[in-house]
């Protein structure tokens, strides 16, 4: 039987207080639909629908890279309505499962499990247990234990707000189920809407199977309504990531201080200082050590690495044994080889540093090829951009640069050539030479500091 997701993201949103829409708010650094639309990309769903409204063309057009198909729903009349809009795609002897936009983590285990226990021609649905259940809509369950029915708050009598047991609105069910039961809904409530909850009581009338299977914790099926709702959820989130990684063997030294915003990818015995920031895609090895206040993204940090506090690096891969930092900036397109160090504020973009190179101090390298064992004095720049376009510098094996040097490109250093300090080397060196260019010092008798005026 093939399966059709059907995620519902049409709503207004209207708490986030926010010009965007709800579900494209980021939760881990991932919109939160694109979070629900992923965990059913891992059901191998027929097709994935989303229901979307508000913020209609502007939502669609920011998310158009996901592989779904879009549904317009011009009037919001409820839940029920919604799900009307994606049925026309969905064939008979097909199955559904109906999912949120606003519930980003529900897991792919939940919904296995769901869709496993649910008899073929049987109502599914996801149910949870909640110390507070304000707001939320209630199972209800006759002598026997079986579900009959879902009352939402607003329309809830005094004892079936007593309920603990609420709906998450997650469900299964055939299209011909749907099909007929979705037309005969109602707008009598105080919402005036077509609730999808209330084909519970069609199915119990028609003598068909209404199970009901727990999430495996609240947090999975809990809705985004506001940011402080948002905000919440983030936190629990990213605890359940750091502690994901402490149960791997890498040592956290405050979970509450590390996000992560993509995909990781840590080996054990790796240490994560405080306010570490992880975005897209990592990979750190073994017995590397992070520093305080962090921030990587997209990176490939090798083994017995220690990134120095401080320190922002981008798109770039760093080798075994490499020291970074304190307050260095690792730019996109650089590659460290075995053993480099690179100190404090220095700004390295698009070069490649090779095994054993060291720029301990204050220096810029852009576009630039730096040979082995070369050493980069304080204070020497690249010079790779004439206004117009950039150019490239190459640095041989063993060099040496002198404090406050420029290299003009393009220009070539030669292997074991040296650099006098202060000089600007506009011209290639040569090999195993000494190499200075300096303007003859004088002093201007009589001068006088310019004055404030």
């Amino acid at each position: 039987m093939h399966l059709h997701v059907i995620i519902l993201a049409a709503g207004r949103g209207k708490r986030m207080k926010s010009d965007i829409a709800k579900v494209q708010h980021p939760l881990g650094g991932v919109p939160m639909l694109e979070r629900v639309v992923r965990t059913a990309q891992a059901l191998h769903p027929q097709q994935i629908h989303i229901i979307y409204g508000n913020h209609g063309d502007h939502l669609k057009d920011e998310l158009n890279y996901l592989p779904v198909n879009w549904v317009f729903q011009k009037e919001q009349k409820g839940t029920g309505h919604a799900v009307m809009q994606a049925l026309p795609f969905c064939k008979k002897g097909e199955r559904v499962l109906v999912l949120y936009g606003d519930v980003p983590l529900i897991s792919e285990i939940t919904l296995k499990q769901l869709l496993k226990e649910t008899p073929e021609n049987g109502l599914g649905l996801v149910v949870a247990e909640f110390e507070n259940p304000t707001g939320l809509g209630r199972i209800v369950r006759n002598e026997m234990g079986n579900i009959v029915a879902i009352v939402e708050e607003k329309d809830a009598n005094a004892q079936e707000k007593q309920i603990r047991e609420i709906n998450t609105g997650i469900l299964t069910a055939t299209t011909n189920h749907l099909k007929e039961w979705l037309p005969k809904l109602k707008t009598s409530n105080r919402q005036q809407e077509y609730y999808l909850t209330d084909i519970v009581e069609l199915a119990v009338k028609d003598g068909i199977y209404v199970g009901g299977v727990f999430a495996h914790c609240s947090e999975e099926v809990q809705g985004v309504n506001d940011r402080w709702q948002l905000t919440a959820l983030e936190r629990y989130y990213q605890k359940t990531l750091a502690k994901e990684l402490a149960l791997s063997g890498v040592t956290i030294q405050d979970p509450s201080r590390l996000d992560i915003r993509g995909e990781v990818a840590i080996a054990k015995d790796v240490t994560l200082d405080i306010n570490i920031l992880l975005e897209g895609k990592i990979k750190i090895g073994k017995y590397s050590h992070i520093g305080a206040n962090v921030v990587l993204k997209n990176v490939e940090i090798g083994r017995h690495v220690v990134i120095k506090p401080n320190t922002i690096i981008e798109e770039a891969k760093i080798a075994d044994g490499c020291i970074i930092g304190p307050f260095a900036r690792i730019r996109p397109e650089t590659v460290l080889s075995k053993n480099v160090h690179v100190g404090n504020f220095v700004e390295i973009k698009k070069s490649t540093l090779g095994e054993g190179a060291k720029a301990n101090h204050l220096t810029y390298l852009g576009d630039a090829s730096v040979g082995k064992k070369t050493n980069v004095g304080a204070g020497t720049i690249t010079c790779n951009y004439d206004g117009a376009n950039k150019h490239k510098t190459i640095i041989g094996e063993n060099a040496f640069i002198g404090s406050n040097t420029a290299l003009v490109a393009p220009v070539k250093i030669g292997k074991n050539a040296t650099i006098g300090a202060g000089s600007v080397i506009t011209k290639n060196t040569p090999a195993n030479e000494l190499t200075l260019s300096r303007a003859k010092q004088i002093t201007i008798k009589d001068w006088k500091r310019p004055k404030k005026k």
